[in-house]
């Protein structure tokens, strides 16, 4: 490996023999070393990559305005968050949470904090990677004698949903207040039968379809009508067996035309109303009143 650049003493920006960019660390890795030289590989404590050219650019920036110990740390966290998230996470997450990090972690120490509006509704949307942003927290508690906001686990929460999702953070922040009143619509229209009981496997799926409903919409990628008449038939029959599910559906479209001007698919108005169904049968069979088709 050749040095490309010289970050500080304990880190450098480096080409390899097939002209990829990497970020070495090592203690001294960097003392007195110029640029072309190469490096001693038996110094390298830590190599990090990103697959991605501009995730490699901003993974450069990043580690020249960040002390290595807050991108140790998230490292750390990533492992932690890896063992309780069984999908892929994009490998931009080092990036994002350990830049949240270190502002984090710099803004406490000048008395700046923020608050989360969307807290209690990614708490209730997203309760595992909330869970998990508050073991982030007791972690910068324990490494750096740090005590974040609690809101920050919100934070946290969401970076580690937009890496899930392979969205940015002010997408990410569209999908959940999208998801916000979607719910708030879908509990109003069935406000006579009932509470929904947020807790329950039912609404947790509701939730996931949801998220991923949203995605596709903020992404231009709903599911098309398609023409066959045989998927033609298939959406009159759900929308003639289900109707009253199937109307609240409709609430949800004009809820999504009004506030974020976007029309839905009536294959999504269908997928919708399958899963209103699921959600209310079980609201339904809490309160003991029969389901209503």
């Amino acid at each position: 490996m050749r040095i490309k650049k010289v970050i500080n003493n304990n880190i450098l920006c480096v080409i390899d023999e097939k002209g990829h960019e990497s970020i070495v660390t090592g203690r001294g890795l960097g003392f007195g070393r110029k640029v072309g030289e190469f490096v001693n590989p038996a110094g390298v404590e830590k190599i990090y990559r990103m697959e991605d050219k501009t995730g490699q650019r901003r993974l450069r920036e990043l580690v020249e305005q960040i002390p290595l110990e807050h991108l140790q740390l998230t490292e750390q966290m990533i492992e932690v968050i890896r063992a309780e998230i069984h999908q892929p996470l994009n490998e931009s997450l080092l990036i994002t949470l350990a830049d949240h990090v270190s502002f984090a972690i710099q803004r406490k120490a000048q008395g700046i904090e923020f608050k989360n509006p969307l807290a209690g509704s990614i708490l209730c949307y997203y309760p595992t990677e909330y869970h998990l942003g508050q073991k982030c927290l007791d972690m910068i508690r324990t490494q750096c004698g740090v005590q974040l906001n609690a809101d920050e686990a919100a934070f946290i929460a969401l970076h580690i949903v937009n890496a899930e999702l392979n969205t940015d953070m002010s997408e990410m922040y569209g999908i959940t207040r999208l998801i916000d009143g979607a719910v708030e619509v879908v509990e109003y229209f069935y406000r006579d039968q009932g509470a929904f009981d947020r807790e329950s496997l039912d609404f947790n799926r509701f939730v996931v379809h949801l998220r991923y409903f949203a995605q596709r919409l903020f992404q231009d990628k709903m599911i098309p009508d398609s023409p066959d008449e045989g998927d033609v038939a298939f959406r009159e029959m759900i929308a003639r067996s289900c109707a009253q599910h199937y109307k609240c559906a409709q609430c949800v479209a004009e809820y999504v035309r009004n506030t974020w001007h976007k029309e839905l698919s009536q294959e999504e108005l269908v997928y919708l109303t399958i899963h209103l169904k699921r959600v209310s049968a079980g609201l339904l069979r809490n309160t003991g009143t029969a389901p209503t088709p």
